[in-house]
């Protein structure tokens, strides 16, 4: 087919993806007020000439939504790569030599027979190991550390610079055999994805947390006698911690304190990380040593002062 055909329905979609069989059918998701667009449109009708077997169609992105949602189209141009009616590749952006090395590539390689799935998929997760051990520290992610291409790879590289940590990236979008791949071969659905040393560590979520662990040990251990508690040293913004600025004050020995009203992250964070789910909370040392139940015990122990001076 030397033309490019036109998809102006999901019907039409299916039918052209259904036409040639194993052959390789490349999609261009494309808009008219795009001018990059119009110019990929051309760099397709050249491809179609050079690539008779192959099948090259346009679909308006926003004419057909049904199958512009399905493939999860958020910008054009994006061209998708099929073969036995399966997506095997994928394309975001105006990138006319990327284009057509891809188109080279698949047109080239032969069908997959049926009896080499194992051996497929055993050549996958060698490159997919390849990829992830190529540096200490590697996120995959949507986009390139300089233009992210979604909130959650911006949000860890953010995170990964701040922390002054050096890393190397794979943009998933520029690979879409890798994309599919590796959510299989790590377990984890979505992106991005950060590897230190070849292990997973998780996504974003994960990254947080162990963001908000490092940040919950410097406040613990930013003082030798921390308290967290709602209001501060002035005002006391409950009766528990009221009592318990009254009982330390009595002991003479400095302490810092941390309003956790002021701050959800740490009020929440810290329940957790101490095991311990109602505040005032003491620390002594980077050590939790508990709420006013157990400071009220200790003072009347006569331990209270040993314990805050480190001496026990």
């Amino acid at each position: 087919m030397a033309a490019v055909a036109e998809a102006g329905s999901p019907e039409r979609f299916q039918e052209l993806l259904q036409q040639k069989g194993g052959s390789l059918v490349v999609v261009h998701f494309w808009a008219p007020w795009a001018p990059q667009c119009i110019q990929m449109n051309n760099v397709m009708a050249e491809l179609a000439k050079e690539h008779v077997q192959v099948t090259f169609v346009k679909l308006e992105a926003e004419a057909v939504p049904e199958v512009s949602e399905k493939y999860e189209i958020s910008s054009v141009p994006t061209f998708l790569f099929f073969k036995n009616l399966q997506k095997i590749d994928r394309l975001d952006g105006a990138h006319a030599p990327e284009l057509t090395k891809k188109v080279q590539r698949h047109a080239s390689s032969s069908s997959v027979t049926i009896g080499s799935n194992d051996n497929v998929k055993e050549d996958l997760n060698v490159r997919l190991k390849k990829l992830i051990n190529a540096a200490p520290c590697m996120l995959f992610m949507k986009g390139s550390p300089q233009e992210p291409r979604c909130g959650f790879s911006r949000q860890m590289v953010e995170i990964l610079n701040n922390h002054n940590v050096l890393f190397s990236s794979f943009d998933i979008f520029s690979d879409e055999e890798v994309r599919q791949g590796l959510k299989t071969y790590s377990s984890w659905p979505t992106y991005p994805q950060l590897y230190v040393a070849g292990d997973l560590i998780g996504g974003l979520d994960i990254v947080k947390s162990h963001k908000l662990e490092d940040r919950l040990k410097g406040l613990i251990n930013k003082a030798p006698v921390m308290l967290f508690m709602k209001g501060n040293k002035q005002v006391a913004k409950c009766g528990f911690s009221k009592q318990i600025i009254e009982i330390l004050n009595g002991t003479g020995v400095d302490f810092e304190t941390f309003d956790i009203l002021e701050d959800e992250e740490v009020r929440q964070g810290l329940k957790t990380y101490s095991k311990w789910p109602t505040y005032p909370q003491l620390y002594v040392k980077g050590e939790l040593v508990g709420g006013l139940d157990i400071v009220k015990e200790l003072k009347e122990n006569g331990e209270l002062l040993l314990i805050l001076k480190g001496e026990n």
